[in-house]
């Protein structure tokens, strides 16, 4: 028997985080459900989460983009 997986959907503005509420960029499937974690909870948390996680999805990097073009030029 084969179990098929389908891919998380991408993480939203509307997903948030499990420890404070604040949006989530990290999506992290367990054993016995998923849980939702903002950067600063996944920064401490992250690490050890991975070690016992069925999947990790890991959206924390579109934090770090560069700031959109102003279209003021002065």
């Amino acid at each position: 028997m084969t179990t098929a997986v389908a891919p998380s959907a991408q993480l939203t503005a509307e997903d948030r985080c499990d420890r404070c509420g604040a949006q989530a960029y990290l999506r992290v499937e367990l054993a016995i459900g998923e849980l939702l974690f903002c950067g600063h909870h996944a920064r401490e948390h992250g690490a050890a989460l991975k070690e016992i996680a069925v999947s990790v999805q890991d959206e924390t990097h579109k934090l770090t983009g560069s700031p959109a073009a102003s279209d003021d030029a002065s």
